[in-house]
């Protein structure tokens, strides 16, 4: 069986762990119903057997749940990933183009900028400032990248316009997306190089303790949300990926993958939720993807992005979760917000 053909069945592990999901739901509320009814309405007999219902059904989902789990899991998934072997595919030349994304960032972009150029394997570095109003382009310049302003206003334009970019350059064969805020550092790429030989797509992980330092935005609630979003995610590829983080934009991918896979997406309509929704789609395409821990530090500025708060983590993990569960979209809505012309120049 192929990946492409893998990456179209039926992820019935995913839709096991919703069904479960709603049976653990059905039960909590059933049993939470329990006490004002005995207190407001102890002879109603149409209440308590509404009650009992709902916790007597809750166990039809569970069990249907937990069968689909089984099934993908001991029937559905592969025996043998990669067909039997591990893969290793030479990159040859380890040498790669750096874009990063940014917005407000003049604080950072400069020393970000700086940090890339300085790693051996980089040949230079892309700058893609997504209307910022500060001086974030002019910092960048300075720095010594290839800046670029995206007019097309939101997260997803800005990280495809950045892919784009990298992809330009036949010097390299390989592009990293990463953020211009400073949380992520440039000697991680000697990591993503060690693993790159085995996959297409190499993302890096903020779950690891020992590789976050004090007072970063990933609070307790957005690591383990995001796991768990990632784990939702793996079920929906079962036995091809393994997730632990949907939120992280640090990733080296071989460019002829990239190619591929760049046309067919939605880079208006997808905004902050586009990493989850950039690997699903990779996934879908038959790609293989690893997961690299990497280090993860302070930011420099103010987060503009999903972790501002957990109110908003929380509701882009909510369309992470519809995205991955029901098909990606978004409310439409003109993210078209251009400077007067001359206002900013991009420069090479």
């Amino acid at each position: 069986m192929t990946d492409r053909k893998r990456a179209r069945r039926v992820p019935l592990a995913l839709y096991g762990i919703v069904l479960f999901g709603v049976a653990l739901a059905m039960y909590v509320i059933g049993v939470a119903l329990g006490f004002p009814r005995n207190i407001f309405f102890p002879h109603n007999d149409t209440l308590t057997w509404i009650n009992r219902a709902i916790v007597l059904y809750s166990g039809i989902p569970a069990i249907i749940g937990v069968f689909f789990i089984c099934v993908d899991i001991y029937v559905f998934r592969p025996r043998f990933k990669n067909g039997g072997t591990v893969r290793f595919d030479d990159i040859g030349e380890q040498t790669c183009t750096v874009a990063l994304t940014a917005y407000n960032d003049e604080e950072a972009i400069g020393p970000a900028v700086k940090d890339f150029l300085a790693h051996p394997a980089v040949r230079r570095v892309i700058v893609i400032s997504n209307n910022s109003k500060d001086a974030t382009l002019e910092r960048a310049k300075e720095a010594g990248a290839i800046a670029y302003n995206e007019c097309v206003q939101g997260y997803g334009a800005c990280v495809h316009r950045a892919l784009k970019e990298g992809l330009k350059w036949d010097d390299t064969a390989v592009t990293v997306l990463c953020e211009g805020d400073m949380t992520f550092r440039a000697a991680d790429i000697d990591k993503f190089f060690a693993y790159l030989p085995h996959c297409d797509i190499v993302v890096g992980t903020r779950t690891v303790d020992q590789l976050q330092e004090e007072g970063t935005q990933v609070t307790p609630f957005i690591h383990y949300g995001n796991t768990f979003v990632g784990k939702m995610l793996e079920m929906k590829h079962i036995g091809r990926c393994t997730l632990s983080d949907v939120g992280t934009t640090y990733k080296m991918c071989r460019n002829d993958a990239l190619r591929g896979l760049l046309d067919g997406l939605d880079f208006y309509r997808i905004n902050l939720e586009f990493n989850a929704y950039f690997m699903d789609k990779a996934l879908e395409a038959g790609q293989s993807i690893v997961e690299c821990p990497v280090t993860f530090y302070r930011r420099v500025g103010l987060s503009k992005g999903g972790n501002v708060n957990a109110m908003v983590a929380f509701r882009l993990g909510l369309r992470m979760i519809r995205g991955i569960l029901f098909g990606w979209w978004d409310e439409p809505e003109d993210r078209t917000h251009c400077p007067a012309p001359g206002a900013l120049k991009e420069s090479k």
